[in-house]
């Protein structure tokens, strides 16, 4: 046994304790009320950056929620690795659904549940201790790493654009490997390759200046809600088509390697159904179900309201009704040039008698593709082998990170998604847990990564 993995194994129940401490924090991003549990959060991140024996650690203003920044370089000649991660959670509505309360971790089989366990507080933790297990038996880094935590992930890094550009210099690097992601499940790694941007829109349709009484005025006076439903059956034809003009004229379509490798992947059609509790799963024409999840565009209505919604009846005619949609969107597609384009859809097909307005939301973000035989993918494909006993899966996701299209249009470096959360652990939903076998294993396989890294440098880049 190494030393560092000693170190590491005699130091799990310690570094157990800290995650129950870390997750306790309600650091809840969308949320004004808890903005000062996001700037604790903040400040626990930069405290547990120092004990790690991370140099320089400052907690950075942004004009939003903050970041934290620190850095070790102290290897010239070998490359600078930049690590991301994020420590804002999800809101944890419905809160009826929770077995325990979501900021009071709870240990049962293995497992720790709270909200921001797997997502990602847990696995921005795990290079942190890596790296502390390697100062601590070796006393040095094998390259140079700089580390940039953020808080503002979940609401889609609205102020992170603006703050890259005004720190390049302070960020640059020669790649980015990202704490935040998952695994395939327990036994078989796998390397995110593709990740959808975001287009977030919020359609707002006004009709008379206060409710009205529908028997007096139902069919004279235009209908909010009917107008909202017209708007919006217009969008998608029955095959799931977006019909908005212009949508997919940036898509590129995938190539038969692409489908290729995403058929090699295992996928029972009926057995997702069946697990998801739905009759069938739904693809547009001339795709897959997974094809049409990772590699093609969506575009989703994400909640809808107006008119009356309590117990029992009530004759109204509402006087306004509105939507949320956000679009999923694949390499190439500018999320304003679709929501300009979504914006005029709108407008073509707005029904006589309400005025309808269309907002863009600032969670938006650019989709992120990279080479799958990248150097940084290489490396982590040697390093999951190595710990796994299996080759990794080269799949997609239709999440957003924004954070790694950020760093490749603005410093032009791309991220490798190194992270060891399960797609099952509940991850934006009541009972999110983290496993405590993966918190372990990925200690283990970051430190394998860093010495991987500075033994072969990044060739080819």
């Amino acid at each position: 046994m190494t030393e560092w993995q000693r170190y590491l194994d005699d130091r799990q129940d310690t570094f157990l304790d800290e995650l129950i401490d870390f997750v306790r924090i309600p650091s809840i991003s969308s949320l004004s009320e808890h903005l000062p549990d996001v700037e604790r959060a903040a400040e626990w991140v930069a405290a547990r950056m120092r004990q790690s024996g991370i140099d320089n650690v400052e907690i950075l203003p942004t004009g939003g929620h903050p970041v934290v920044y620190g850095e070790h370089l102290h290897a010239p000649g070998r490359p600078t690795l930049l690590i991301y991660g994020h420590f804002d959670v999800q809101p944890v509505d419905p809160l009826e659904l929770w077995e325990h309360p979501p900021f009071e971790p709870h240990l049962e089989e293995g497992r720790l549940y709270g909200r921001g366990a797997t997502d990602d507080k847990g696995n921005m933790l795990i290079p942190l201790l890596a790296v502390e297990a390697l100062l601590e038996t070796a006393g040095e880094l094998p390259l140079n790493l700089k580390f940039l935590f953020e808080g503002q992930e979940e609401i889609g890094s609205p102020q992170l654009p603006d703050f890259i550009e005004a720190q390049r210099e302070r960020l640059s690097c020669d790649l980015v490997v990202s704490a935040d992601g998952m695994q395939w499940d327990t036994d078989q790694p796998a390397i995110w390759v593709g990740l959808k941007g975001l287009c977030s829109l919020q359609v707002e349709v006004k009709g008379a200046d206060q409710d009205l009484h529908s028997g007096s005025y139902g069919g004279m006076v235009q209908n909010p809600i009917h107008a909202l439903t017209t708007i919006l059956a217009s969008m998608r034809d029955p095959g799931g088509r977006i019909l908005v003009e212009g949508f997919y004229d940036a898509v590129v379509n995938l190539s038969n390697e692409e489908r290729q490798q995403i058929a090699k992947i295992p996928f029972d059609e009926a057995e997702e159904a069946a697990r998801l509790g739905v009759p069938t799963l739904v693809a547009e024409a001339g795709y897959t179900p997974r094809e049409h999840s990772w590699a093609r565009p969506t575009l989703e209505v994400n909640g809808i309201w107006g008119g009356f919604q309590g117990e029992g009846t009530k004759t109204v005619l509402p006087s306004e009704a509105g939507a949320k949609i956000t679009c999923r969107l694949v390499v190439d597609q500018d999320p304003t040039e679709i929501a300009e384009a979504v914006r005029r859809h709108v407008e073509l097909h707005t029904p006589a008698g309400v005025r309808v307005s269309v907002t863009q939301r600032p969670d938006s973000a650019w989709p992120y593709l990279i080479p799958w035989d990248h150097p940084g993918n290489r490396a982590a494909h040697t390093v999951l082998r190595e710990v796994y006993g299996r080759e990794p899966f080269y799949v997609r996701t239709g999440g957003s990170i924004p954070f790694c299209a950020l760093m490749l249009e603005k410093l032009g470096v791309y991220t490798v998604n190194f992270a060891f959360g399960l797609g099952d652990e509940q991850l934006h939903a009541p009972n999110e847990f983290y496993r405590l076998a993966s918190f372990a294993r990925g200690q283990g396989a970051y430190v394998r990564l860093l010495q991987r890294l500075g033994e072969t440098g990044l060739e080819g880049l």
